[in-house]
């Protein structure tokens, strides 16, 4: 759903891995560097060919890590996780033929430590955190001493480790320990953070489509009063000169319909800048409504049903344009059942529920955070009633789910709090 630039999972994975490759590059091209420098020009007696064989073999799989970040395969945390494990395990061997723990480069431990608290959830963090202090801990006791290097004290070379080189692993021991939490924290809260503003500019796009939307219905609103007038004035002489024609008089029905519908829909905007709407019971407000839908669809078999529970019928409060959002998914429901329409209506403390089951092809399985605008399978259809009703109702809190049926059809689940009032303006 983001629509921030930024890239997805999987991709700031791929790039995290070049980037890791880059770090790779420039550590290895530095190390042998060294290794030329203090074998030719100041030799500190260091087990070269050893260490050129390890570079050897290490610049190999970064060089072939490099290669698998070009292609487009999905890598986990758990491979990335791998790669940085594999970066600890070398540079170890590297610091064990080169002075061990009293190797001034011992503190590069942290980088990989830093890379996995900003990349990878903190059970890797940490995991790669305490593989650096295990190699760490093993190098005070295991490594080849280097002379030039080694800690002395008072000028004589001491066997064990001093004071100094302790306290640098004390000090590598912390700052390891800081930034697994510190800098995992912050990564997270920057990712929430990111996530929030995704979420906030989808919000605003959606707002600007229905007003869009909103503009474009009223100005249709006002165009169809012409017509409608006009097709009124001709099924009044139809009817004049055949008054018993059921065709006609149907005719004149869906006329008037139409009529109510644009002064509902004019009432409905009125209605929805007010603070305050009237209480009703919940059968009342169902069956007017349910009512004003079975006359847009007369030839419709509409199966209305309440269900009977503990819990006393509620009083309802609804905004105005929940009616319009349970009649569009009622219309669609007959649309692809055209003969039969099952509706039932259950409440509890909270929430009524009401399902509407068709006996259409079905859809497939969705939620409210699926359905988009203009998408439909109605060859006729604009793809804005699911779209409509989604939005409405998920601003009040609710939650619509479509779900294909085993026998065939769809069952509409359309789920509303009845605090709709208090949700809206929270």
């Amino acid at each position: 759903m983001s629509l921030v630039s930024q890239y997805p999972l999987e991709s700031a994975i791929h790039h995290n891995l070049y980037r890791l490759s880059l770090i790779r590059a420039v550590v290895i091209f530095g190390q042998c560097l060294a290794l030329i420098y203090f074998t030719t020009f100041k030799p500190l007696g260091l087990a070269a060919a050893e260490i050129a064989w390890v570079l050897v073999i290490y610049a190999s799989i970064s060089v072939a890590t490099a290669n698998r970040g070009r292609f487009k395969i999905t890598i986990t945390n758990k491979e990335f996780f791998i790669h940085l494990m594999v970066d600890i395990i070398f540079f170890s061997i590297l610091l064990y033929f080169s002075g061990g723990a009293s190797n001034p480069f011992i503190s590069y431990y942290l980088i990989p430590i830093s890379i996995a608290a900003i990349s990878l959830p903190r059970a890797y963090t940490a995991s790669i955190a305490l593989i650096a202090l295990v190699g760490y801990s093993l190098l005070l006791n295991y490594h080849i001493p280097v002379m030039a290097i080694a800690p002395s004290h008072m000028g004589h070379i001491m066997a064990g480790n001093n004071l100094h080189v302790l306290g640098m692993w004390a000090n590598f021991a912390i700052s390891a320990a800081i930034i697994s939490y510190f800098v995992s924290q912050i990564a997270s809260e920057l990712e929430l953070q990111q996530k929030n503003i995704a979420e906030h500019r989808e919000q605003q796009l959606e707002n600007e489509q229905l007003l869009a939307i909103g503009t474009l219905a009223a100005g249709t609103a006002h165009e169809l009063g012409t017509p409608l007038n006009t097709m009124r004035l001709l099924v009044d002489e139809m009817q004049l000169q055949q008054p018993s024609n059921t065709d006609i008089n149907l005719l004149s029905q869906q006329i008037d319909q139409c009529k109510i519908t644009l002064k509902q829909l004019q009432s409905t905007a009125n209605e929805s800048t007010a603070s305050q709407y009237s209480n009703q019971t919940l059968h009342s407000y169902f069956d007017q409504l349910i009512e004003r839908w079975q006359l847009m669809r007369p030839k419709l078999n509409a199966k209305v049903s309440y269900a009977k529970n503990e819990y006393p019928a509620p009083e309802i409060r609804f905004h105005p344009t929940i009616a319009q959002s349970i009649l569009n998914l009622l219309n669609n429901a007959a649309d692809a059942s055209p003969s039969e329409v099952e509706v039932s209506v259950s409440w509890s403390e909270a929430e009524v529920i009401i399902c509407i089951k068709d006996f259409g092809e079905g859809y497939q399985a969705t939620t409210s955070n699926d359905l988009k605008p203009f998408s439909t399978n109605k060859a006729d259809g604009l793809g804005l009633g699911l779209f409509l009703s989604q939005n409405t109702v998920t601003r009040f809190g609710g939650s619509i789910s479509l779900d294909k049926l085993p026998e065939g059809g769809t069952m509409t689940t359309l789920c509303l709090p009845l605090n709709l009032t208090k949700n809206a303006e929270t």
